[in-house]
């Protein structure tokens, strides 16, 4: 079980799923609902606070070199293109929504870049992700019980 848990943190916590593998993962491997909800969201609220210290270490010692210029640039173009319209006019709601949606291109990571780009003040940046993140894992978590629930009385 403390296996699974420790899976389910990490899952939760990269950027290749985020909550969205870590909490169907947990089910799938008959963790308790509350528990597999709980870590992936505690894991997956995480991401901010990574993310930022991150962005600010690299920022000051690769800045110089053109190539991390480059990555930076094609990054905040995407961050812009995906969430730009969306968390310019709505700010905190329009940030806090598009982390809660549990699609592809979405979540904390993506959230955490524009929050960055845009310059939401990072105390409610934080709030706003950490709140969609929350919504997004209830999504996920009960999407995924019930689906489990259905699959097994086939």
């Amino acid at each position: 079980m403390l296996e699974t848990l420790i899976h389910t943190f990490l899952l939760s916590l990269s950027p290749f799923g985020e909550a969205r593998a870590g909490i169907p993962y947990a089910l799938l491997n008959n963790v308790n609902f509350i528990w597999a909800v709980l870590i992936g969201t505690i894991a997956n609220s995480l991401v901010f606070p990574l993310l930022m210290w991150l962005i600010d270490t690299f920022s000051k010692r690769f800045w110089p070199f053109r190539a991390y210029k480059r990555g930076v640039v094609f990054v905040s173009k995407r961050a812009k293109k995906i969430v730009g319209g969306n968390v310019q006019k709505h700010g905190f709601w329009g940030l806090m929504v598009f982390v809660m949606i549990p699609l592809p291109g979405t979540g904390a990571y993506m959230g955490t870049i524009a929050a960055n780009i845009f310059k939401i003040e990072r105390k409610r940046a934080f709030l706003a992700i950490t709140l969609g993140v929350i919504i997004s894992s209830v999504f996920v978590g009960a999407g995924s019980y019930l689906g489990l629930l259905g699959w097994q009385k086939l």
